[in-house]
């Protein structure tokens, strides 16, 4: 497949969520310490309002008032926010974390834990995001490429990347194998695909989103 340039990456920033102005000024510090691009909410309600961008994740306390952290996870979700939610939760809290971690919350932290345990957390969240945006710009740029296919070139590529040879999908669509020639160059040509292979990885690529 031919190689294309990538777009810039986005800044990830780690969203801190907690109440107490004290707790988010020393989580400021340890992180921005440590290279991390930070940002600080006093509610959940703040940080929805913010409208976040998709690179980073979010590190919210769980008991807050208003909004705490498993609700402000499911706000996210509906809002279609997808950064990576670490929560942190107090002694006893733990079962409430549980359920964080069945609603989709990456990880939790008890408090107090440990300045490396909490950096390592927020790098596997942000390390996480990373690889969910490239999928996700692979994948549409994927789809945009098969999009470009006619009808005809779809049931071609369908019976390509099943392992058919030209005969045997001129047979399938009841073509003769010199049109099926012709439809086949077409796809490799619109696809920018140079064997099978590249064929193969970019229909996998597109994945939900394949037109």
């Amino acid at each position: 497949m031919r190689s294309r340039t990538p777009p810039p990456p986005l800044q990830p920033t780690v969203h801190v969520v907690d109440d107490d102005p004290g707790v988010r000024d020393s989580l400021r510090f340890l992180l921005e310490t440590a290279g991390f691009t930070v940002a600080t909410y006093a509610s959940g309600a703040t940080l929805l309002a913010a409208s976040p961008g998709p690179a980073g994740c979010v590190l919210s306390d769980f008991q807050m008032p208003g909004m705490d952290g498993l609700q402000l996870q499911g706000r996210l979700t509906q809002q279609g926010v997808r950064l990576p939610v670490i929560i942190m939760t107090a002694h006893g809290e733990v079962p409430l974390a549980v359920r964080a971690l069945k609603a989709g919350a990456v990880d939790f932290l008890q408090k107090p834990c440990a300045e490396d345990q909490l950096l390592e957390t927020v790098r596997r969240a942000l390390q996480a995001n990373h690889a969910a945006l490239e999928a996700g710009v692979a994948a549409a740029e994927a789809a945009g490429l098969i999009a470009r296919l006619t009808p005809r070139e779809h049931e071609v590529l369908d019976l390509l990347v099943t392992g058919k040879s030209n005969k045997e999908i001129a047979k399938a669509l009841g073509n003769s194998p010199r049109t099926i020639d012709v439809h086949r160059a077409r796809v490799f040509e619109k696809l920018q695909a140079a064997n099978l292979p590249d064929l193969v990885h970019l229909v996998l690529a597109a994945g939900p989103s394949r037109a």
